[in-house]
């Protein structure tokens, strides 16, 4: 265990920001929190919050110091900016939380840190969208690096998947394989997959800022081959459940205008096959590990029959597209039988 710091989180009261809270405390060290206040009131009534305006109010900030500074809710370069040139006198550390979106091959097996980023278009706006999230996180780390030259680590997670998670993503498998059945499952049993628990990131992270690490990583797992097939299996197993599983071939659910990643959490199509194999071997190296799977899924599926029905709000405040609705499995599943049973095919 490291000497007690004094930690600044910008965010703090939204899934990873409130598992690095809990990871923080439970190695001693004190944490102040700066957001905007409209996420989790309760939460950590013990904790120092400071209030303000990552997009035009940082008063709050100035004039204080802290050892380390933790930043999980920077999308744009500008936002970024500013908290960097306001922070760079009163920190020692500072941590970017980033994403694999960065990189500029989709299809690359074996991703490492050095490899091309994508660049926003010529004359873009700086405005948060789907295409514009992965070269606007890039933007925001080149920003902070030149900010504050080799005191920045910045960690470039994929799927956080676990309690808490503000979309459908993480619940919707434990729970949709308890419920048992038939069961749509997308692509192939042997696809892989990656996924990191986020109380597992939220942990590293606090690590690495403890030893003041600096640099870029890959921050995905596990460190072991995962796929689709094994997922949906351990998922199966915690549930209790004897689901039967239909494997549908993405062709097929894309030609149906199956939504990835969001309508059919984890799943993602081949031609962005390179975000399921990304090389996490330096983050390995500098301590990075996992819990196992099922304690995992175990805790999600505890915790998501746990939630009221509704959708979800993500961590940017807008509403994400829900998972696959029941009644929408069951015309799919219902169109797949159709289809294999078809001379034509």
């Amino acid at each position: 265990m490291s000497r007690p710091m004094r930690v600044l989180i910008l965010g703090g009261t939204v899934y990873l920001g409130r598992h690095l809270v809990d990871a923080a405390q439970a190695r001693g060290h004190t944490v102040t929190l700066f957001n905007r206040g409209q996420s989790n009131r309760e939460l950590f009534p013990e904790i120092e919050r400071l209030r303000g305006d990552r997009d035009g109010n940082l008063e709050s900030l100035r004039g204080r110091r802290w050892d380390v500074v933790i930043d999980t809710s920077g999308y744009l370069p500008r936002v970024a900016r500013a908290s960097a040139e306001l922070l760079r006198d009163a920190v020692e550390h500072y941590t970017f939380v980033s994403s694999i979106s960065v990189y500029a091959d989709n299809t690359k097996d074996g991703i490492v840190e050095t490899d091309p980023v994508a660049e926003l278009s010529p004359g873009a706006a700086e405005e948060l969208t789907g295409p514009t999230y992965g070269p606007l996180k890039a933007l925001c780390e080149t920003t902070l690096e030149s900010l504050l030259p080799g005191r920045v680590l910045v960690v470039r997670a994929g799927l956080i998947f676990g309690t808490h998670d503000t979309t459908e993503r993480s619940g919707y498998w434990p729970s949709r394989l308890a419920r048992g059945g038939t069961v749509l499952a997308p692509g192939s049993p042997t696809r892989p997959i990656q996924l990191i628990d986020v109380r597992d990131l939220a942990e590293w992270i606090v690590r690495m800022s403890e030893s003041r690490t600096t640099g870029v990583f890959n921050s995905t797992g596990p460190d072991r081959p995962l796929t689709m097939g094994s997922f949906l299996d351990a998922c199966r197993v915690v549930g209790g459940s004897e689901a039967e599983l239909v494997w549908m071939d993405e062709e097929f659910l894309l030609a149906q205008g199956v939504g990835p990643y969001n309508e059919l959490p984890v799943w993602v199509p081949e031609q962005f096959h390179a975000f399921e194999t990304v090389n996490c071997s330096k983050a390995f190296s500098n301590g990075l590990s996992f819990r196992p799977l099922i304690e995992t899924l175990r805790d999600t599926l505890e915790w998501d029959r746990s939630l009221p029905l509704g959708p979800r709000i993500s961590r940017v405040g807008v509403e994400i597209p829900g998972s696959m609705t029941a009644e929408r499995e069951a015309e799919l599943l219902r169109a797949w039988e159709a289809r294999t049973r078809s001379p034509a095919t």
